[in-house]
């Protein structure tokens, strides 16, 4: 296969031109070539390229096959309307995958530009040609109908109420310990007050993650550090991290982090067959929808998430989400210290995370753990998102409870959407997905919580005849 660059200097952001590692180089996260004694690609220069930077034509042979052009450090090579793109959330289409998780064209423009390495020779076969791109026409037209309607325009004031909702609830904790004392009925009371403003303020950081709801982005991304860090004692880094390659690789094996267990749970169909004919049995796998009752619902907040924030913080040297943290902790020592002492408040920290683990695992988990979980597939982005992802059907309750979560496809579709704006695009997207042919799951919430155990229950049963088969 033929590629054509356009040879410019790397640092205006432009294509990949004179003094760049050749293509076949693995990459440190410096930038730097690594060493690894690989066959380089064997490059052609024609009679146009001219020396010293000059614009001239540069011209690439490389395998015919992508397959035999990968390298699971660089990610994958990828197709966009005839242009070859370079990610590592690669597969989905890439426009569409950069489009959703920003909100500015510009900015799209602008990341992959550097990662466009060339553009299919007119006799090459397009990898994405079990695509429909009638579907994939279809869903940008709806992505553009909804802007034009404004659905992507956040309500600054919507979220202020919510921000406000967890000052008072803060306050009022502190008020009834303050005036009632730190006797067991009240210290119960407060807590509870105190997880339904931790659960708010997920929700709220949530928003922020993916929303430029202040002019400003940097003061996003500090109310952000306010309400993770400093209200919920998290690594927003850490976070952001994780859960935008959740976003871009839904229940994608072994991309998205959230469907990664490690030794506790089996997920999905691909990977308890893999331990069950390993004969790995680390658990007693055959019970785990019975040990999520005792392990995954009390501790994934303050077990798993609060040991993972803190290892990642000290690793990667996240300084400021140190300090940001860090005022989580003397905050709680200020205003309950006086009540209960260091050891007491600490106490009070960790039963509110574990009141709040349930909710967060409930809500986080009921719209992916019972849906589609595969390896690569090379799917568009509708069907990627669908076919991964339900939602739960909509009430005033439910909406507040999940903090819209329960539009879990429209917020997947559409991560940088306002969640006050899910309702209105719902119908639209069902619509697009019976037109092609999409199952729309919309389910009670009880269901989706009863999804959770009979989806561990049968991929229980799936390694158990993996594992016993003779």
């Amino acid at each position: 296969m033929t590629t054509k660059l356009e040879d410019k200097h790397a640092g205006n952001g432009n294509l990949v031109g004179e003094g760049q590692p050749y293509l076949g180089e693995k990459y440190q996260a410096n930038g730097k070539p690594v060493a690894n004694g690989r066959e380089k690609i064997l490059a052609k220069e024609d009679g146009s390229r001219r020396v010293g930077g000059s614009r001239g034509v540069l011209t690439n042979v490389i395998p015919h096959s992508y397959s035999e052009f990968r390298e699971p450090e660089l990610g994958t090579w990828i197709y966009e309307r005839g242009k070859v793109v370079k990610m590592l959330a690669a597969s989905a289409s890439s426009f569409d995958v950069f489009r959703a998780m920003h909100l500015d064209l510009d900015i799209v423009k602008l990341y992959l530009k550097p990662l466009l390495i060339g553009e299919l020779a007119p006799e090459e076969p397009s990898q994405e040609r079990n695509k429909s791109s009638q579907l994939v026409e279809d869903f940008r037209e709806l992505r553009r109908t909804l802007e034009a309607m404004n659905m992507f325009k956040a309500n600054p004031t919507f979220f202020f109420l919510h921000f406000i909702q967890v000052l008072i609830l803060e306050t009022l904790a502190w008020l009834i310990v303050w005036h009632f004392g730190s006797g067991w009925p009240v210290t119960i009371f407060i807590s509870c007050l105190l997880t339904i403003s931790q659960g708010q303020s997920s929700y709220l950081q949530h928003d922020l993650g993916h929303l430029s709801i202040f002019t400003k982005s940097k003061w996003n991304h500090l109310m952000q550090k306010l309400m993770m860090s400093h209200c919920k004692g998290l690594s927003t880094s850490w976070w952001n991290h994780r859960h935008f390659q959740h976003h871009v690789k839904t229940n994608i094996h072994p991309k998205d982090p959230d469907i990664d267990m490690g030794a506790l749970f089996l997920l999905g169909e691909l990977q308890p067959v893999k331990f069950g004919k390993m004969k790995i049995k680390y658990i007693d796998y055959e019970k785990q929808h019975l040990y999520f009752y005792m392990v995954g619902l009390p501790l994934l907040m303050p077990v798993y998430f609060n040991l993972e924030s803190m290892k990642v913080m000290c690793l990667q040297r996240y300084w400021e989400d140190i300090a940001w943290v860090s005022s989580f902790y003397i905050r709680h020592f200020i205003t309950f210290g006086p009540f209960y002492g260091i050891f007491g408040t600490i106490l009070l920290i960790y039963l509110v995370k574990f009141l709040e683990s349930p909710w967060v695992t409930y809500v986080t988990q009921m719209s992916h753990i019972p849906m589609r979980m595969s390896k690569e597939e090379n799917r568009d982005w509708l069907s990627a998102q669908v076919l991964t992802t339900c939602n739960v059907e909509q009430s005033i309750f439910n909406d507040w409870f999940t903090g819209h979560l329960n539009f879990q496809i429209e917020h997947h579709l559409f991560p940088t959407m306002p969640r006050h704006n899910y309702h209105k695009v719902a119908p639209l997207v069902r619509s697009l997905c019976a037109k092609h042919g999409l199952q729309y799951v919309n389910k009670p919430m009880l269901e989706a919580f009863g999804d959770i155990v009979r989806a561990l229950k049968k991929s229980a049963a799936l390694w158990m005849d993996a594992y016993y088969e003779t």
